[in-house]
């Protein structure tokens, strides 16, 4: 393995039998559809265990799936087999939408060997790769959750960024959203950005057949976005899952001071004491 966030459909089907291989189906319906149905009951890759984020998260906060407590996220861990010292491999049903957020959420949390798998189980399907609808079942293992603060960006720390300028912060929702110019699919929340933000919509970072972009074209996408890939860059999006997507991109290039505001604009958009602005960037 090398520290390239991706893998591909052909390293991931040359590797399924490795026994420190664990794949995880990464789940969470779209936001404009919250009832559509996982697929994973029907069809998976073979092996895979099933990450719900919206079940994997702190119950306690009302807002959506925020991170959960490093002793409740080791609990989970263990049960559901994903142990210290894994290869982890994270997809999901769409391609790129709730897999970075669990890969983020993983390295967050400790974990070193944590992948996405270019394409997701869209490009595996399509290639005619094995996949069935076992559950697996997997021992317990001891999983040591050693939450990165730095990794996670908290409301007090985004009005500390806007004032001082300390930090870029890049916005994941699509320019209609962030320009005010379009309502925001969760009810209650204002229309716009904060303030200083730029804006990447995370579907500028996917190429048409479904793959994440090739470096050089990866790296004109932030740059044409005003992101200096040598500073200080905070995602954010619409509650925290998109966003990772960036955090992704960001990786790949090999950026390395980056934190995700977890409450996003689910948190920013919904409360009376934050600054919110429309137009572009």
């Amino acid at each position: 393995m090398t520290d390239h966030p991706l893998v591909s459909t052909q390293w991931l089907d040359d590797h399924l039998s490795s026994p420190d291989l664990i794949v995880i189906n990464a789940w969470m319906p779209p936001v404009t559809h919250p009832d559509a149905p996982p697929v994973y009951p029907n069809a998976h890759i073979p092996g895979a265990v099933f990450f719900d984020v919206n079940e994997v998260c702190d119950k306690t906060s009302d807002l959506p799936h925020m991170l959960p407590a490093p002793h409740v996220f080791s609990s989970t861990m263990r049960k559901m087999g994903i142990g210290d010292g894994q290869t982890l491999v994270v997809y999901d049903d769409f391609g790129f939408y709730s897999a970075p957020r669990v890969w983020w959420t993983l390295r967050s949390m400790g974990a070193e060997r944590v992948y996405v798998l270019d394409g997701g189980f869209p490009k595996w399907r399509a290639e005619g790769r094995a996949f069935d609808d076992d559950t697996p079942r997997r021992v317990q293992s001891h999983f040591s959750s050693r939450l990165n603060h730095g990794a996670v960006a908290d409301l007090d720390q985004i009005r500390s960024t806007i004032a001082n300028g300390s930090r870029q912060i890049l916005d994941a929702r699509s320019a209609e959203r962030f320009a005010g110019e379009a309502p925001e699919p969760r009810a209650g929340l204002k229309s716009g950005h904060m303030p200083t933000a730029l804006n990447l919509p995370f579907t500028q970072l996917i190429a048409e057949d479904g793959t994440f972009l090739q470096k050089e074209d990866l790296a004109k996408a932030f740059q044409d976005a005003g992101v200096d890939l040598d500073k200080p860059v905070t995602t954010s999006c619409g509650s925290g899952v998109t966003a990772a997507i960036l955090t992704l991109g960001l990786t790949v290039l090999g950026a390395r001071d980056l934190s995700l505001y977890d409450g996003s604009w689910s948190e920013w958009g919904s409360r009376d004491d934050t600054d919110v602005v429309t137009g572009p960037a």
